[in-house]
């Protein structure tokens, strides 16, 4: 017999200082996202090598760079909506480390691919697992979280992109320093494998989590032994997330659902087309690298500069509120594109000059990725696994990041056509455009989380029942 709607019954969880166990549980979701920021540097270099092979099993022409560039992308966004469904569907727990096994395999498969169709068709496997990484981790870590900590413990999660982006840059040119090219890059796809090995075992013994224990399986014993993992204690008392219907959902969650998909969407056409092309764009300001190894360090720079963006907004993240740090970051990459554009020159659609020195207008380009970090990158990954209810939040967090990763798609599979067709100061100044409705779409349908339980920002129907559970 219902008593009442509890505004929230994880008060012990939300209240918590943060402990060992929130770290070990961030370790165990960060992996995927290591090897997800691998695998946008890495793919970029083993193009690199793969033109330089000229290998008859490697063809590279339009289609198939294209493809090759964006397999894992195209099928991360079908592995995003089918583990988001089936976090909300059978539990977190339940599938928790099959994506991760998916990534490894696909990443080992890929290093020994005997022609280019099947290196797509094994990146492609890689992908999947990607995909259904971002549902799954980011809401067992925000359900897992303390209030005060909440937003930056989900945004390093997501942060370990920036790691795996170091990792990949430091790797490819090790590589192909190191060993004859035909092997090199079969040694930088492999070692995508290694991050998501070592928490394959990790995520299949962490427990489910409380709010999805209590909420929607309705048994207090799992949700007490979740809730006693991270130190804390929780009323033995039945409570139930009241069921939500897909035209409930959207009727309740539009909006929120258009600010967080639409954002995402925005930010990895410029993330992903910028990403994987960083060498062509660097190469059109600081000129054509001497060798190899320097084309992977230019390509990689902007990924060093990333890489502090991805740390101050974690260290912002619970401070300024992810509201605020998304608005910043769309508003100053659309300055930034401009600002760009506006000092190429151009004949046609190739760059010919700079109106300043080279270094500066690298230092400029380069800032874009500390504010794509430092800004929509990150808070685009926070926001949906907080925004919506325990029996949907997988599912919406899962549409929203297919969303970004559809772009991403787009951006990726276009750029190469783009290049050729409008030129690099043209694609700029699209991305600045994009970048301001990025902003106005973040002033209209993005609500701040900020110091708030998950119950109170979702407006999730909580309902204690009378009886006490049963032990």
């Amino acid at each position: 017999m219902d008593k009442g709607i509890s505004k929230t019954p994880f008060a012990s969880i939300d209240s918590l200082k943060l402990t060992f166990n929130h770290i070990k549980v961030w370790y165990t979701s960060g992996m995927g996202f290591f090897t997800d920021a691998y695998d946008l540097f890495i793919i970029s270099a083993i193009l690199d090598v793969l033109i330089q092979l000229h290998d008859p099993n490697f063809p590279l022409s339009s289609f198939t760079e294209g493809l090759l560039a964006s397999s894992a992308i195209w099928t991360a966004v079908i592995g995003q909506l089918v583990f988001g469904f089936l976090g909300d569907k059978i539990g977190r727990k339940a599938i928790y480390g099959f994506e991760a096994m998916l990534m490894a395999v696909g990443a080992l498969l890929s290093a020994i691919s005997p022609n280019i169709y099947w290196l797509i068709i094994f990146r492609s496997i890689m992908g999947l697992g990607i995909g259904g990484d971002y549902p799954i981790s980011a809401t067992i870590m925000s359900e897992y979280a303390n209030v005060k900590d909440r937003g930056k413990l989900i945004a390093l999660v997501f942060a370990n992109q920036g790691l795996g982006s170091l990792a990949a840059v430091a790797i490819g040119i090790g590589s192909v320093l190191a060993f004859p090219l035909n092997i090199s890059w079969r040694i930088m796809a492999a070692i995508g494998a290694i991050p998501a090995a070592t928490v394959i075992y990790l995520r299949r013994k962490t427990p489910e989590t409380p709010r999805y224990s209590m909420l929607v399986k309705g048994s207090v014993q799992e949700a007490k032994k979740a809730v006693e993992f991270l130190g804390a204690r929780i009323e033995e008392k039945k409570f139930n997330s009241k069921p939500i219907s897909l035209s409930q959902f959207l009727s309740k969650y539009w909006l929120t659902l258009i600010g967080t998909a639409v954002s995402w969407f925005i930010i990895d056409i410029a993330l992903y087309g910028t990403g994987i092309y960083s060498g062509a764009i660097t190469q059109l300001i600081l000129g054509k690298p001497s060798s190899i190894a320097n084309l992977i360090l230019e390509q990689g720079l902007p990924y060093m500069v990333g890489f502090f963006g991805y740390f101050t907004a974690v260290a912002l993240m619970d401070k300024l509120g992810r509201k605020i740090i998304q608005l910043q970051g769309f508003i100053l990459l659309g300055i930034i594109y401009a600002v760009v554009s506006s000092f190429l020159i151009v004949s046609g659609t190739k760059v010919i000059g700079l109106t300043i020195p080279a270094e500066l207008g690298f230092l400029i380009y380069a800032l874009s990725f500390f504010f794509i970090d430092f800004g929509p990158n990150t808070t685009t990954f926070v926001l949906p696994a907080e925004t919506y209810p325990t029996r949907a939040r997988t599912t919406g967090h899962g549409i929203s990041a297919a969303s970004g990763k559809l772009g991403a798609a787009i951006a990726t599979y276009l750029f190469p056509t783009l290049l050729a067709s409008i030129g690099i100061k043209n694609i700029l100044l699209m991305l600045s455009v994009l970048s301001i409705l990025g902003a106005i779409v973040t002033i209209i349908a993005v609500k701040e989380t900020k110091g708030k339980s998950l119950e109170e920002v979702s407006e999730e129907e909580v309902i204690v029942q009378e009886e006490k559970a049963s032990a």
